[in-house]
């Protein structure tokens, strides 16, 4: 009996291993073939978190200068309230945004929820303060040592604030590369938001997880394969930024 037990544990390895690679055969065979559900979701996903993220760079990166180049009442909060929101919980996000967007909501009558407008704000309020706090300190580094030039030039603090955003502009480019990496890989506030609706608010991290529960591995395997890749790539971009913004301060 046990014997046989163990032939039968041997075989449903096998099985399960040759399940394994169908699913990864079949995944990229989507990927390669272009499959057209497949990559309407990539579409939707990069449309929603590249819009969010143009949003954040606004927003963040003036309020993170704002506050690294002025002093104020209260700006030591300001800097706590930035780095604690850092690590802000998605799922809360999704659900404060789902009560101002809701029918009872203060936002209802706009009729926004469960469209990829309300997926854009969860995932704006999710990356603003992650490029605030991480701008705040790359140009507090910068702006003490410029200080006392920028003060006998006579600048203002809005020209100061634009010399030193020039002058930071590649480890900016890397804030914002790490803000789109968390952008794109949401998945709570955006489910709680969009609702996953096919065709209309389905992105890959939503579809990957449904896709998984279903059992279709292959089409979640595809997606996990694109979102990889599309890390793999923001990584690749962010760490060569960071060498050519070493090259210069050294030149």
């Amino acid at each position: 009996m046990y014997i046989l037990h163990s032939c039968g544990n041997l075989r449903n390895k096998r099985c399960n291993l040759q399940d394994f690679a169908e699913a990864f055969r079949l995944a990229f065979g989507l990927v390669l073939s272009g499959d057209r559900d497949l990559f309407e979701i990539i579409v939707l996903s990069l449309q929603v978190s590249l819009s969010a993220l143009m949003i954040s760079c606004v927003i963040g990166f003036t309020l993170g200068t704002l506050v690294a180049v002025t002093r104020f009442p209260g700006r030591g909060l300001a800097v706590v309230t930035f780095n604690t929101l850092m690590g802000l919980p998605p799922v809360v996000v999704g659900l404060l945004v789902y009560l101002l967007l809701s029918r009872a909501g203060p936002l209802g009558t706009l009729g926004l929820l469960y469209t990829p407008t309300a997926m854009i704000i969860a995932q704006a309020i999710l990356i603003t303060p992650i490029v605030a706090a991480l701008t705040r300190q790359i140009i507090e580094d910068l702006f003490s040592e410029y200080d006392e030039l920028f003060q006998s030039l006579g600048l203002s603090v809005w020209q100061a604030m634009g010399a030193l955003l020039w002058d930071a502009r590649y480890s900016l480019i890397t804030v914002a590369l790490a803000g789109f990496g968390r952008a794109i890989a949401e998945v709570g506030a955006v489910m709680i938001v969009g609702g996953n609706i096919d065709h209309l608010t389905r992105v890959m991290t939503t579809a990957i997880a449904l896709e998984t529960s279903k059992g279709d591995l292959a089409l979640a395997l595809a997606l996990g394969i694109v979102l990889l890749a599309i890390s793999m790539t923001v990584n690749a971009l962010a760490l060569s930024m960071r060498a050519t913004a070493a090259r210069q301060a050294y030149a």
